[in-house]
């Protein structure tokens, strides 16, 4: 970046806001112009500071960040990552702000820790490119959404998708429009371990299929759902018999495990043509290559369009490798892999 981003750091913990600052300041495109300690504090700092980009801690004092992000989103839209505490309870919160409007977020380190928030300042600087536009109202969390059974027959295509920064929005747009009876469906989000848990059970409240945490074994079903597991795995889909999933243990692969492209390139050996690939927002080129795979085994693919995108990173170089057969905004793709998907009238696909 010629200019660096400059960020306000908030957090109620002075070790906290040293250690997050130390880290931003070693990145010579990040400038942090400002610290603050609680809601407050931060409120006048943004007014006088006006940062690019504003990194919240979740419990603070006074009000604590999911209020505040709120009113930041609902007064003064702006990029803020979130920074939340490797419990439960931090996740919950954390997938609540990634709703409102949070631009992405980061796991608080262990004790011991050798390399704290190692990709933090990778997406400080994303935050602050970002164009697209967030000046929209902040919004409660969605009802839970029955979508229609009656017309849909599902056809024998597995649906894999591949999602990162911005993808708890994008994938809930997504996932809503799915029926009951959805087909077979395979996810990698980019999500810290202790986030994807709780984003599973969220998803599954909220959209008519049911929607499971990957576990090693686990068939592929109709009307299911599956997200892979932050961590130390990647998930591959493999038996062609009985198509299932299959949790590995590996390096990770673009700076990522679980990765997108691990699970396009099993998807694409194993099912082919009876297949559907979409990449949706996300920083980097991870699912790009694997994309490009499903496509030459002669899988329908479909890429989330710029104007949507949170980040348009993994969806722009898929597109540029020529991996998407079509990109489309977002609140169109959930009906378009229906369509893919559906049963022939003659047969099923």
């Amino acid at each position: 970046m010629s200019v660096p981003a400059r960020v306000l750091v908030v957090d109620d913990s002075p070790t906290m806001r040293g250690l997050i600052t130390a880290v931003l300041s070693a990145d010579p495109d990040v400038s942090v112009v400002g610290q603050a300690g609680d809601a407050l504090e931060a409120r006048e700092a943004i007014k006088k500071l006006n940062p690019d980009v504003v990194t919240l801690d979740i419990e603070m004092p006074n009000m604590n960040g999911l209020d505040f992000l709120e009113k930041i989103m609902r007064l003064r839209p702006m990029p803020v990552i979130m920074v939340s505490s490797l419990t439960h309870r931090g996740a919950d919160a954390t997938l609540a702000a990634l709703e409102i409007g949070a631009f992405d977020c980061v796991s608080k380190p262990v004790p011991g820790e050798p390399r704290p928030f190692t990709d933090l300042a990778d997406k400080v600087k994303a935050a602050a490119r970002s164009l697209r536009s967030i000046s929209r109202p902040a919004v409660s969390a969605p009802a839970p959404v029955v979508a229609p059974t009656s017309d849909f027959r599902v056809g024998r295509k597995i649906v894999a998708i591949g999602s990162s920064t911005g993808g708890v929005e994008a994938l809930i747009t997504v996932l809503q429009k799915f029926p009951v009876n959805c087909p077979p469906t395979v996810i990698t989000q980019h999500m810290p371990s202790t986030f994807t848990k709780s984003f599973a059970e969220r998803l599954n409240r909220i959209c008519a299929p049911a929607v499971q945490e990957a576990t090693d074994g686990a068939r592929l079903e109709i009307g299911k759902i599956y997200l892979a597991p932050g961590g130390d795995r990647h998930l591959q889909v493999t038996n062609a018999a009985a198509p299932c999933c299959r949790l590995i243990e590996r390096d990770p692969v673009n700076g990522h495990r679980p990765s997108v492209d691990v699970l396009f390139d099993s998807v694409a050996e194993l099912a082919g043509r009876n297949a559907v690939g979409v990449i949706l927002t996300g920083m980097g080129r991870d699912g790009a290559a694997g994309l490009l795979k499903m496509r030459h085994a002669g899988a329908r693919t479909i890429g989330q369009n710029e104007k949507t995108c949170v980040v348009y990173g993994m969806p722009r170089v898929a597109h540029e490798l020529g991996a998407v057969e079509q990109q489309l905004p977002l609140g169109a793709i959930g009906e378009e892999i229906l369509k893919f998907t559906a049963a022939r009238k003659e047969g099923s696909d």
